[in-house]
């Protein structure tokens, strides 16, 4: 089966406060989406490579190949005004046959096993998420004020959000909706069943200066 990896990094990495977008920051030497991307050529150097990218940031893209010697083969396409509109247009290139994971572009430390774990599950059943279970205590908000509820029933949800192409591809036909927060909840509107894999810890997202430096020092620390 035809396997693509559409990495999507359209981000402006505002919550990171800094001038360049978090997807291109260097982590250890690397840039993180590079970092990223590499991650599915270890899975399957025949992948195809999609990259969505706000269009303002080709050229920093293009520029950061260069410098940094990247030759990993891959198609770039335009971002929308978010991430449902620029998933969308990354899935317009690709064809009905096959299997997609959807990563973000900061989480540049997903492992080879995860990717793995998805790809089985997606071809058996038509679509995979990783998650991680919560390990720490959680209160829900009521009227009263707020309540205890079972952590077991609770997951963390990562990428790449795996999906045959023709499921993920269906899913996107409909409008958008505020209540998409990831490609699991598009599918869930068409009355999709998710199914559930088992993600790796150091697959976390960078969205704030924190994670950044968490990231870093397992990668330096030969963590990861």
């Amino acid at each position: 089966m035809k396997k693509f990896a559409l990495i999507v990094a359209g981000g402006t990495g505002s919550r990171m406060n800094t001038a360049v977008p978090k997807q291109f920051l260097e982590l250890a030497g690397r840039p993180v989406l590079m970092r990223a991307m590499e991650q599915f050529a270890a899975y399957d150097p025949q992948i195809s490579l999609v990259v969505v990218l706000a269009p303002e940031s080709r050229d920093t893209w293009m520029d950061l190949c260069v410098k940094y010697g990247f030759t990993l083969k891959h198609e770039l396409v335009d971002g929308g005004a978010s991430r449902f509109r620029s998933v969308r247009n990354g899935l317009a290139i690709l064809p009905e046959e096959g299997m997609v994971f959807i990563h973000d572009g900061v989480r540049p430390l997903v492992s080879v096993q995860t990717i793995g774990n998805c790809a089985v599950t997606a071809i058996e059943k038509g679509n995979a998420i990783p998650v991680m279970p919560v390990t720490e205590s959680l209160r829900r908000l009521n009227q009263q004020g707020s309540e205890h509820v079972d952590r077991n029933r609770y997951f963390f949800v990562q990428t790449p959000q795996t999906f045959l192409l023709k499921i993920i591809k269906h899913a996107y036909s409909q409008p958008e909706s505020e209540l998409f927060t990831d490609d699991a909840s598009v599918c869930e509107a068409m009355s999709i069943s998710i199914n559930l894999v088992e993600g790796n810890s150091e697959n976390i997202k960078i969205t704030r200066p924190i994670d950044f430096q968490v990231a870093e020092n397992m990668i330096l620390k030969g963590m990861y």
